[in-house]
């Protein structure tokens, strides 16, 4: 069983900073690729980036060059990293532990989720 727990949300304004954290249950990293997700008030979840078990990193575009995705080995930990962040990134973010297919560039998300974490980005 996989557990994951997200924190680090909070409220900032345009053009700040914030760092998420997913705190894994075990050493999950060499099994599964880690991931990033939101989702916005009346709308769809959303995939937001991708680290392989081999510590390669995808980003959806509309992050592309601000957000930035790593782990922590020795704390079994996942970050998101947000800069420059604008009012359409308010989403609830989650994190997930899944499969990333390379030849199609997407994200498998298997069932393990964590709770979320509330990110408003607002003046």
């Amino acid at each position: 069983q996989v557990q994951l727990t997200e924190s680090g949300g909070g409220l900032v304004q345009p053009g700040g900073s914030l760092r998420l954290s997913c705190a894994a249950s075990g050493s999950i990293f060499s099994l599964y690729a880690m991931a990033w997700y939101r989702q916005a008030p009346g709308k769809q979840r959303e995939w937001v980036a991708t680290l392989t078990s081999d510590v390669k990193t995808n980003y959806a575009d509309s992050v592309k060059g601000r957000f930035t995705i790593s782990r922590d080995n020795a704390k079994n930990t996942v970050y998101l990293q947000m800069n420059s962040l604008k009012p359409e990134d308010t989403a609830v973010y989650y994190c997930n532990a899944g499969n990333w297919i390379q030849s199609a560039r997407y994200h498998q998300a298997y069932n393990y989720w964590g709770q979320g974490t509330q990110v408003t980005v607002s003046s």
